[in-house]
């Protein structure tokens, strides 16, 4: 007989799935990250959900559509967060991984 991989649980104890959190499905694993020149929100950009391409400022290499990457944005700027979200680039990750 198969093996079955599901967890089991003891009877009239099941545990009810967590419900889904709209703002985190929609933003992703959205992070602050600290650099030299400033607090930077970096968020990945899943390869199915890259449509658009798009020229990576750490490299000056297009970034194609259904390729990974990272879009960032400044989390400190004077601005308000508005002006900083319309600021937000596109990165490769390695190229954000070794910007300093």
């Amino acid at each position: 007989m198969p093996r079955s991989n599901r967890p089991r649980s003891a009877r009239g104890h099941e545990q009810e799935p967590e419900p889904l959190d709209l703002e985190r499905a929609l933003l992703g694993r959205l992070r602050t990250e600290v650099k030299r020149d400033g607090v930077w929100n970096v968020q990945p950009q899943a390869a199915n959900s890259a449509v658009k391409s798009y020229l990576c400022p750490g490299c000056g290499l297009e970034i194609t559509p259904g390729t990974a990457h990272l879009v960032a944005w400044r989390a400190d700027g004077i601005m308000g967060a508005a002006d900083d979200l319309a600021a937000r680039r596109h990165w490769h990750a390695h190229c954000w991984k070794i910007t300093p």
